[in-house]
C-alpha cells in the first residue's frame, strides 16, 4: 500500500503513516508500506512493511502495558472494523497495518534513549565529543555501550531531520515537570525493552519514543502521560545482533540497512544528489528491505506475521 483512503476524516498524513478521526475520543493509524531514507519518501513501497511496523507496536505495547499506560485501544483488523463500520468495505485495505488508539494531546519532544554510541550520536562526538553540545567521557569508541543510557530529546520534524537538543532546552518547550515524567517514561520502557530484547539476542542501541497527554483509563480521573505512536520498530529504533556484537566500528542491523547501501551507493556513483526524487529501487533492494523487517519481527514475537492484524 502506497498511501490509504478511506471513509473518515483525515487527521494527518506522515513519510509512513496515514492517521484519520474516527470521533471526538478515538483515532486510527493507518501504516502504509511507504519507506523513506536520508530523509526522502521512495517511489517503491516495501512489502509488508506497513503491517510489520503496526504489529510489532502492538506485541511491545502489550508486554509494556502493565507498567506503561499507552494509546492502543487495538490492532486486530476485524475488531477495528467491528468498533468502525465505516471501513467494512476496506477491511482487506487496512488488514494487519491499522490501529485503533486513544487520542492524546502529544508532546513536541522526540525522546531519544541512546545506549550506545552510534549513528548522529558517534558522528558528533567524533567531532566535537559532545551529544546535543553536552561533553561525553574521552575516548569512546563507534558502538561502546553506554552506561546509565544517555537521554538526548529532540524536537520533532514533519519534514527533515529532528534537531537533538538539550534537557535545559527541553524544560523550556514543555515544562520542568512534563520534561521530567517523560526521561522518565522514556528510560523505563526503554531498560524493558531491551531487557526482553536481550532474551532474544538482540541489542536495542537506541530508540525513540513520544508520549501523549490523555484521560486516565485507571479510574482516578485526570489526564496522565501516555505512550503513543510506533514503539520499538525497526522504523524507531536501532537493532544489532547481540552474537556478532564488536565495539570499535559500525555494527550490521535489523532494518532498512539494504535500501540506505543501495542509496549511498548511488550518492558516491554521483548518479543521486541525495533529494527528490530518489533513484527507482531494483527488485532485490526491495526484496532484502521486506525481508529485514519480517526478520526482525519473527526474532522478537517468536511467530511469523499475522496478515489480519494481533489482538
Amino acid at each position: 500500500m502506497q498511501t490509504s483512503a478511506l471513509p473518515l476524516p483525515p487527521f494527518r498524513r506522515g513519510k509512513v503513516r496515514d492517521v484519520y478521526e474516527v470521533d471526538a475520543e478515538r483515532l486510527l493509524i493507518v501504516a502504509t508500506d511507504r519507506v523513506s531514507a536520508f530523509d526522502v519518501v521512495m517511489g517503491e513501497t516495501i512489502p509488508y512493511k506497513g503491517a510489520v511496523l503496526t504489529q510489532i507496536t502492538a506485541w511491545w505495547l502489550r508486554q509494556l502495558e502493565e507498567e506503561t499506560e499507552h494509546h492502543m485501544l487495538s490492532a486486530n483488523t476485524s475488531e477495528i472494523v467491528r468498533e468502525v463500520p465505516q471501513l467494512q468495505l476496506h477491511e482487506q485495505a487496512i488488514a494487519g497495518r491499522a490501529m485503533l488508539c486513544r487520542r492524546s494531546t502529544v508532546f513536541p519532544i522526540e525522546c531519544v534513549v541512546r545506549g550506545y554510541l552510534a549513528g548522529s550520536a558517534w558522528k558528533e562526538y567524533r567531532e566535537r565529543g559532545t551529544l546535543a553540545a553536552e561533553a561525553l567521557p574521552a575516548r569512546l569508541r563507534e558502538s561502546d555501550r553506554l552506561d546509565p543510557p544517555i537521554f538526548s530529546p529532540a524536537t520533532k520534524a514533519d519534514e527533515g531531520h529532528d534537531e537533538n537538543i538539550t534537557i535545559d532546552r527541553m524544560q523550556s518547550i514543555i515544562g520542568e515537570t512534563a520534561a521530567s515524567e517523560l526521561e522518565r517514561l522514556s528510560r523505563q520502557v526503554y531498560e524493558a525493552g531491551r531487557a526482553i530484547a536481550a532474551t532474544r539476542g538482540i541489542i536495542i542501541a537506541d530508540t525513540k519514543f513520544e508520549f501523549g497527554r490523555a484521560n486516565s483509563t485507571g479510574g482516578e480521573g485526570g489526564e496522565k502521560v501516555i505512550l503513543v505512536d510506533e514503539v520499538l520498530t525497526p522504523d524507531s529504533s536501532r537493532f544489532w545482533p547481540a552474537d556478532t556484537y564488536e565495539p570499535g566500528h559500525a555494527q550490521p542491523s535489523f532494518d532498512k540497512q539494504p535500501l540506505r547501501d543501495y542509496l549511498d551507493a548511488e550518492k558516491r556513483a554521483g548518479r543521486w544528489d541525495g533529494n527528490y526524487p530518489a533513484p527507482r529501487l531494483p527488485q532485490e533492494v526491495i526484496d532484502a528491505t521486506s525481508e529485514r523487517y519480517l526478520d526482525i519481527y519473527r526474532r522478537l514475537t517468536g511467530h511469523a506475521l499475522d496478515p489480519n492484524g494481533s489482538r
